[in-house]
């Protein structure tokens, strides 16, 4: 089992930056690919971007690519989300995940953090 908690989410006026973390715990993800998605009110939940476990290739939505960053640190089990020039469309509750062990799917999920962008 893994357990992952997210941290960094906040209120930023547009234009600024966030960073976000999320820490795991249980067992090692070093090999698991990690993911950020976010749900906004109202609105289903959608992939934001993710990292394979080497941190050599990640992908992104085409919306944040080049504004936001995805990055991991498999030393100390941290998964990043550097997110830049950020606008009211951004404002969601971002959930880290991790995929399962032996699976193609995002099995583990976070509780959330609340990214909240000002006009």
């Amino acid at each position: 089992q893994v357990q992952l908690v997210e941290s960094g989410g906040g209120l930023v006026q547009a234009g600024g930056s966030l960073r976000l973390s999320c820490k795991a715990s249980g067992r090692t993800v070093s090999e698991l690919i990690m993911g950020w998605f976010r749900q906004a009110p109202g609105k289903e939940r959608e992939y934001v971007a993710s990292i394979v476990g080497t941190g050599r290739s990640a992908n992104y939505k085409d919306s944040v690519r080049g504004r936001f960053t995805i990055s991991r640190d498999n030393a100390n089990n941290m998964v990043y989300l550097q997110m830049n020039s950020l606008t009211f469309e951004d404002t969601a509750n971002y959930y880290c995940a991790a995929q399962g062990f032996g699976t193609t799917t995002f099995d583990y999920w976070g509780q959330g953090t609340q990214v909240t962008v000002s006009t």
